[in-house]
């Protein structure tokens, strides 16, 4: 272990090192050099009441958020980007976006806009006087306009691969990019729920995928990755899955000890995720077999 405790993954000098502890995100992140991380990606708390937050008014929710995107901004590498996943807090019936909400924080702070990721998925709680709600955004900023970004190894397949030029100087060459297409900016991707292969007892997990397309097209083999809101280490494990540092933090022990586990198991290739770009609904499958 080095200074900050981090762990080596294997004997081999090109194995990626994690760090995953017990501690309060702003003090965590104090240990940390100005511009050191090229991706940082999280899901914070929304502030509706669950068991590992504390409810407070939405002004001290933003500016809780503020003090923690703040230094964020301070550690981000200027070809780097933030990827802050959020849903809607909600009060009393009433819905409050909380991507529009946290937006002008990070305009503020100097940071662009370049996608708002929109994840869909298909199952949660039925509301009874709205309609319910089946999607979160990420926010994807960048420090600078001179940043990281992998295309081709986030590609899907091409509605009609084979399609070629019909006429032209290019007449019969494929139209298309042979190795797929820019994918929407609307994911649909399973929730973590109680069917799912990596369920924990943690009730408001990310899926491994939808961080490993942010990794992959956002950093290089070898950057750092931080999630200053880790839970149980979903966003490292996608890091390290793909040969990134991995850095974060956590306050309830039990997600801490969750999150080193299943990082020794990434590590040991014996952690099973569901696997990337696989559809949503496959019908040769059983009702349910996703």
């Amino acid at each position: 272990m080095n200074d900050l405790g981090f762990k080596q993954l294997a004997a081999s000098t090109t194995a990626p090192a994690y760090q995953a502890v017990k501690d309060d995100n702003r003090w965590f992140m104090d240990n940390f050099p100005a511009d050191h991380f090229k991706l940082i990606v999280t899901s914070p708390p929304y502030n509706i009441g669950k068991v590992y937050e504390r409810k407070s008014s939405l002004a001290t929710y933003v500016d809780a958020q503020t003090e923690v995107i703040s230094r964020c901004v301070k550690l981000l590498h200027p070809q780097g980007s933030i990827c802050w996943q959020v849903g809607n807090h909600v009060d009393d019936g009433e819905v409050f976006p909380l991507d529009a909400i946290l937006y002008p924080v990070f305009k503020r702070l100097g940071l662009k806009l370049r996608n708002r990721i929109v994840w869909h998925f298909g199952h949660g709680l039925h509301c009874s006087r709205r309609l319910s709600g089946r999607h979160e955004t990420i926010l994807w900023f960048t420090k600078s306009d001179d940043y990281t970004f992998n295309l081709d190894p986030i590609r899907v397949p091409s509605k009609y691969p084979q399609k070629r030029h019909f006429k032209g100087p290019r007449a019969g060459e494929l139209s298309g990019n042979p190795l797929g297409k820019n994918p929407t900016d609307v994911w649909e991707i399973p929730n973590v729920k109680n069917n799912h292969v990596e369920k924990t007892l943690h009730p408001c997990q990310f899926p491994v995928e939808l961080v490993e397309r942010l990794v992959l097209s956002m950093t290089d083999i070898g950057d750092r990755v931080l999630d200053p809101y880790m839970g149980v280490g979903s966003a490292l494990v996608a890091a390290v899955r793909h040969g990134r540092e991995a850095y974060g933090c956590d306050l309830v022990p039990e997600y801490v000890r969750l999150a080193n586990e299943r990082l020794a198991r990434c590590v040991h290739g014996d952690l099973e995720t569901r696997p990337m770009f696989k559809p949503v609904y496959d019908p040769s499958l059983p009702r349910g077999g996703h």
